[in-house]
């Protein structure tokens, strides 16, 4: 079992995932600092916090009591250091791409405690391919999440061939504590478990749509109806964002050489006009701002 307890988290990136995260941590008793390079993104993520509490409170979800310890918890800052400087727990939740996730990994290895272990809440890319670049691979592991972080109860744990069981049973232990529901992957695999079935059903509704067969109206109409999902691939793609779907589809296109992850015509259209769905306001559909 593992040799000590996880008290202090650090949240790198304040952005949807990374400030749902915090916030679920600072709510389920942890100390936790969110940082972000972006101040302006930073402050928004300061802002949901002073605003979702309350609200809860109101609501009857949460004791104003329980509300007010888990603000005083919870800090933002600018700076990784001074965030991840006594951490137990580093949860990355930067963008999904390979080479800034390698440079905030090999910066956290030289600021953090030695015992602490460095989790990565990538939606594809799996810590095998960061771990090298830390003097503490058992330790690096992947910490899957799921947007929006708040409400959804699943986190994906992935055990590659680096990490030692003892960060899997530490980081199993912070799920449960956080009220969600582990998996614990024994392989590294692209996109895990359930970006592999969604990544299936998306693509071949962007061919659908590429191909002019239904508009992305009708094809979320009928994933939802008839599969019973809780939303179309397309209004999936405007919460998570447009952006991650161009930049993971990119990033593999470039590890594969296959065509085949290329972006869709309509994704890179919308990533390039910056329509990257709920976080700009507009996507496959518009939103109030």
């Amino acid at each position: 079992m593992a040799n000590f307890e996880v008290k202090t988290i650090c949240v790198i990136g304040a952005g949807n995932m990374g400030h749902q995260i915090s916030l679920s941590a600072a709510l389920a008793g942890y100390t936790v600092t969110c940082t972000d390079i972006n101040q302006e993104i930073l402050q928004k993520a300061e802002n949901f916090a002073d605003t979702y509490l309350p609200e809860r409170v109101a609501k009857g979800k949460l004791s104003e009591e329980d509300a007010k310890a888990a603000r005083a918890r919870l800090t933002f800052t600018g700076s990784m250091a001074e965030a991840a400087k006594n951490a137990d727990l580093v949860i990355e939740a930067a963008i999904e791409k390979l080479d800034l996730k390698r440079k905030i990994f090999a910066d956290l290895d030289k600021i953090c405690p030695p015992h602490a272990i460095l989790a990565t809440n990538s939606s594809y890319i799996v810590s095998s391919k960061i771990a090298d670049v830390t003097g503490r691979p058992e330790k690096v592991c992947n910490m899957h999440f799921f947007n929006p972080a708040l409400v959804m109860k699943l986190v994906e744990v992935v055990k590659g061939p680096h990490v030692a069981d003892e960060t899997v049973e530490v980081v199993v232990d912070v799920c449960k504590k956080m009220g969600k529901i582990p998996v614990v992957l024994q392989k590294e695999i692209y996109g895990f478990l359930v970006n592999r079935i969604v990544a299936a059903i998306k693509t071949e509704a962007l061919y659908i749509y590429d191909m002019g067969v239904a508009t992305h109206e009708d094809i979320d109409t009928a994933v939802v109806y008839a599969l019973g999902h809780p939303m179309g691939p397309f209004r999936l793609m405007d919460l998570t964002g447009i952006d991650l779907s161009y930049y993971v589809g990119m990033e593999r296109y470039q590890e594969t050489g296959d065509p085949k992850y290329k972006p869709s015509p309509v994704v890179v259209e919308k990533f390039v006009k910056k329509e990257w769905g709920r976080k700009t306001g507009k996507g496959f559909y518009e939103y109030c701002k």
